[in-house]
């Protein structure tokens, strides 16, 4: 009877303890806890699109480590796990008392090689809280910590910690760090082999983590080859499995960690860092948009350019590829050599503010387009043109005269470019720019025109954005780097894919440099600008081909000038050597569907002045417009005379078709003229009669080029012989006289080539009249300030 109340009251305690136990396990998981995964601070893995490790950084404790949660670890890993450290692991409280007392019986009975019968719980409490378990005393606070881990977490939270946390030797630590770093892959694609091999290696890391020349050693296999035995007992595998085990197998050390693409980790790193208060980044496991084959293709080709042109004083250059579809950069160059201190490597080139040239003068005539202010025919004026103060002149230091708007582009003529941007009225360049997400700018009184010429700054990266828009119908999207960034879709428009795809198909008339490779043509169209900075500091190349926008500077960071560095010379061989070595290597490209858009249309234009054509217009063509918004207005330059079939004079009505005839003459500007004269082509005068009026017909009424529109003139009042205000106007080439006003004062006439200089008596608002000896007229109104 007592010994049943004995063991009544034994089961009766046995229950409340369980009880009270249950009980503290359920509060215990109620309350907050910090996640097992934040124990330990953690490396971050950088992999490109297709899962290549570009860099495994080191946690902030120097070791390798990568939280990998349960279910992206390969299932057989977690097996071999459980079945080599602990197969009762879901059963035990956290300690196994049988294992402890066989270990201790081991050790310290018949004295044989220490046995600990940790449990995974214990072995990862001694993990966590750096225990000393090699005396009782420490193995006693190991089963208390223990315990403390099952009554707090669950068995898969503490299970997951264990795969993150044990060693695998060296400073590598966790499923996740020694799967890439061993086998170059996750650890849910780990074969048989290969997660044996690891399931062995935390009972004895420092003697089994040991690799020579990329070969596991023999205790490791040993012990794997022993841990296949019983694993074959409980679930065999086929004879085709089992054969990998005879095979060699190749492991990675530490020392042979890849370091590529250094330049995109590097700012990925830093962007991801500033996301959480520069820390570390957020993300551990970084599936980038980079392409690991397009990277080595671009830097190849880069390095060999700089060989190339050492002799000529080029020494660095930077390139950018991204893909325009989901604007995921592909690969990306930051200089020549990111390990050589004498060109400053480690610098991002494709993060670094330069003066882009002309390689932003696309968008100026996209704004153009949109704006109405021309088309592609429109014959611009390639001529010398003072803008208030500023006389711009084009790279060649030559003049053009009439120009199409296509071809002003292609050749970056200065003139034409600045005449439309001038001409902008909202947004202007700078505020497209800004609009762009162009940083750093200064107020817009500080770049004037210059703008247009590359008077501001820019990098690669926001260059490409830019040029991306291009091709997405005028929608600017951010770059991607992360494949798990979402792509935008409220992205704004800042060009319409009218506007868009007539700057594109300007840009794809554009022919390759002299210096491009040569041989079997380019299967993709590309449309591409250049651009030279002042002084020869910086030469660009942008465009677009196939999928891709590839940007591509040359130069040397320390800004130095050097008279070799013009974009058509320097950075336009690069540019195609990169677009070729591309399409070499896939075969496959094909270029992006490019669908007229519904606004557009084709109009038909005489060539020589991009306007409507008349029945006297020789040279015919057709150019893109948008109707609507478009500025279309019919030709003036040809136009009928009557002259005398004989004297060729002008004559005057009524005609008499026996001894007269209608002749078409050309009317050109009087500017144009001036260009013509100056290169040796003067244009034939039309015939004037004078004495019966006008005998042609149209004409164009005078354009004011001075005072510029808006213009404030500070003046000195008291001083009329220097402050003066120059009175200049293009005129049509049947005017002989121009007439000029301020308000409803006449300042004087002058011939259609010569300036009048004018003084204002006082301050204030005029409005300046040009009226010709037609009777046409064009005004502009002027704001004088005094000064003393």
């Amino acid at each position: 009877m007592r010994l049943r109340r004995v063991v009544w009251a034994a089961i009766f305690a046995l229950v409340l303890l369980a009880a009270g136990l249950v009980g503290l396990r359920t509060y215990l998981h109620q309350r907050p806890h910090p996640p097992l995964s934040q124990w330990l601070p953690e490396s971050t893995a950088v992999l490109d699109d297709r899962g290549n490790l570009l860099r495994l950084t080191l946690a902030s404790d120097q070791q390798y480590r990568l939280w990998t949660p349960l279910n992206e670890i390969s299932p057989r890993l977690t097996q071999a796990i459980l079945l080599h450290e602990d197969r009762y692991f879901y059963w035990e409280p956290g300690f196994n008392p049988f294992s402890l007392l066989r270990g201790a019986f081991k050790t310290y009975v018949l004295r044989q090689h220490p046995q600990g019968g940790s449990t995974i719980t214990m072995q990862l409490a001694r993990l966590l809280w750096s225990l000393d378990t090699r005396s009782p005393q420490g193995k006693l606070i190991q089963i208390a910590r223990a315990i403390q881990l099952e009554l707090t977490y669950s068995k898969t939270e503490i299970l997951t910690a264990y795969l993150n946390y044990a060693p695998f030797g060296g400073n590598v630590q966790g499923v996740g760090a020694a799967s890439l770093i061993y086998f170059n892959h996750p650890p849910a694609e780990l074969s048989l082999p290969e997660a044996l091999t690891l399931a062995v290696l935390p009972q004895n890391p420092s003697l089994r983590g040991k690799i020579t020349q990329g070969r596991a050693n023999p205790a490791l296999i040993a012990a794997r080859n022993r841990l296949f035995a019983r694993w074959q007992q409980h679930d065999p595998v086929p004879d085709e499995v089992a054969a990998l085990f005879a095979l060699p197998l190749v492991m990675r050390s530490t020392t042979a960690l890849p370091f590529r693409a250094p330049w995109f980790v590097d700012q990925l790193l830093a962007q991801q860092g500033s996301m959480v208060g520069g820390g570390a980044p957020a993300e551990h496991w970084l599936r980038t948009t980079l392409d690991l084959r397009l990277q080595r293709i671009l830097q190849r080709q880069v390095q060999a350019f700089v060989r190339q042109r050492r002799s000529q004083g080029i020494h660095n250059a930077a390139a950018l590829l991204v893909d325009v579809r989901d604007m995921g950069i592909k690969a990306m160059i930051g200089s020549a050599d990111y390990f050589d201190p004498e060109i400053d490597g480690q610098v991002n080139g494709t993060n670094a503010k330069r003066s882009p040239g002309s390689a932003l003068k696309p968008f100026i005539y996209g704004l153009g387009f949109d704006q109405g202010v021309l088309i592609p025919a429109t014959v611009l004026r390639d001529v010398p043109t003072a803008f208030g103060p500023y006389h711009p002149e084009n790279f060649d230091g030559r003049f053009e005269g009439p120009i199409t708007a296509t071809q002003a582009l292609i050749r970056s003529r200065n003139i034409p470019a600045i005449t439309v941007a001038a001409a902008l009225d909202h947004p202007s360049f700078y505020d497209f720019l800004r609009l762009a997400g162009v940083s750093n700018m200064a107020p817009e009184s500080h770049y004037g025109l210059a703008l247009v010429l590359g008077g501001g700054e820019i990098t690669v990266q926001e260059m490409a954005r830019l040029y991306a828009l291009l091709a997405n119908d005028g929608v600017l999207k951010p770059l991607r780097w992360l494949k798990s960034t979402p792509e935008t879709t409220r992205a704004p428009h800042l060009l319409s894919a009218a506007a868009s795809y007539m700057v594109r198909d300007i840009l794809q008339q554009n022919p390759p440099p002299l210096l491009a490779p040569t041989g079997q043509p380019s299967r993709l169209p590309v449309a591409w600008k250049t651009g030279t900075s002042s002084s020869f500091r910086d030469a660009w190349s942008a465009g677009l081909f196939g999928p891709y926008v590839l940007i591509v500077w040359v130069g040397n960071f320390d800004g130095s000038p050097n008279p070799a560095l013009v974009g058509g010379d320097a950075a336009a061989p690069l540019f195609f050597n990169i677009i070729h070595a591309v399409q070499a290597s896939t075969p496959a490209l094909a270029p992006l569907p490019d669908t007229v858009p519904a606004r557009l249309k084709r109009v038909a234009v005489c060539l020589s002045s991009g306007a409507l054509p008349t029945v006297w217009c020789p040279r015919r063509g057709s150019s893109w417009f948008i109707p609507g918004v478009s500025p279309i207005a019919v030709d003036t330059v040809y136009r009928p005379v009557w002259v005398d079939k004989v004297t060729g004079k002008a004559v005057c009505p009524p005609y008499d078709p026996t001894r007269d005839e209608q002749r078409v003459f050309e009317f050109w500007p009087s500017e144009l003229q001036q260009v013509f004269a100056a290169a040796g082509i003067p244009r034939r005068a039309p015939p004037r009669a004078p004495q019966c009026g006008d005998t042609t017909d149209g004409g164009a009424a005078p354009r004011i080029t001075s005072p510029l529109t808006g213009s404030v003139y500070a003046l000195r009042v008291a001083d009329p012989a220097h402050d003066r205000i120059a009175l200049t106007a293009d005129t049509d080439a049947d005017v002989h006289t121009l007439y000029w006003f301020a308000d409803r004062s006449y300042l004087g006439a002058r011939a259609p080539t010569e300036p009048l200089f004018w003084h204002p008596a006082k301050a204030g608002s005029f409005t300046v009249t040009a009226v010709d000896d037609h009777g046409r007229a064009d005004s502009r109104l002027v704001q004088v300030t005094a000064l003393p």
